[in-house]
């Protein structure tokens, strides 16, 4: 099993959740919600509104997400949903546990842990300068620029 932080559309309650808990994708289990310890700038860029973290650490926001443990077969599945590696490349980043599931265990409440992070390296310098950052991601929030899906494009 592998650590995923998610920090968009794939979180609970977003447009694409629907894929984290279809287990014909593989299996992905709620650890706990977290935060990026270093900050990232988080844009919503493009015609389809689509939430990137750019891989620029120490500028933007400490960002808030969801720490998934998914299996091999939903690692896969993630990977090619994200275009990895050229729309996102899965990169390990320093998260810090927020709020975790279930209590009593193993101590990983208090904890920073290493998770597989979908950002990008790959983005129009636009972006980086002409885009508001955000700390967190909701599709319906008020920035007004709802994510299409892609059976929608």
């Amino acid at each position: 099993m592998a650590r995923v932080f998610v920090y968009g559309t794939l979180k609970k309650g977003q447009p694409n959740y629907k894929h984290m808990i279809n287990t014909a994708k593989g299996l992905a289990k709620f650890q706990g919600r977290g935060r990026t310890v270093e900050k990232y700038p988080l844009v919503i860029a493009g015609k389809y509104n689509i939430p990137y973290m750019l891989n620029i650490p120490g500028t933007g926001h400490h960002i808030a997400g969801e720490i998934y443990s998914v299996d091999e077969q939903m690692l896969q599945f993630l990977d090619e949903f994200e275009g990895c590696p050229d729309m996102y490349q899965r990169t390990l980043m320093r998260i810090q546990v927020v709020e975790w599931e279930g209590k009593g265990g193993t101590g990983e409440a208090e904890g920073v842990l290493e998770c597989f992070v979908y950002s990008t390296a790959t983005y129009p310098p636009e972006w980086w300068v002409g885009l508001p950052y955000y700390d967190s991601y909701d599709s319906s929030g008020k920035h007004g620029l709802s994510y299409v899906l892609r059976e929608s494009r």
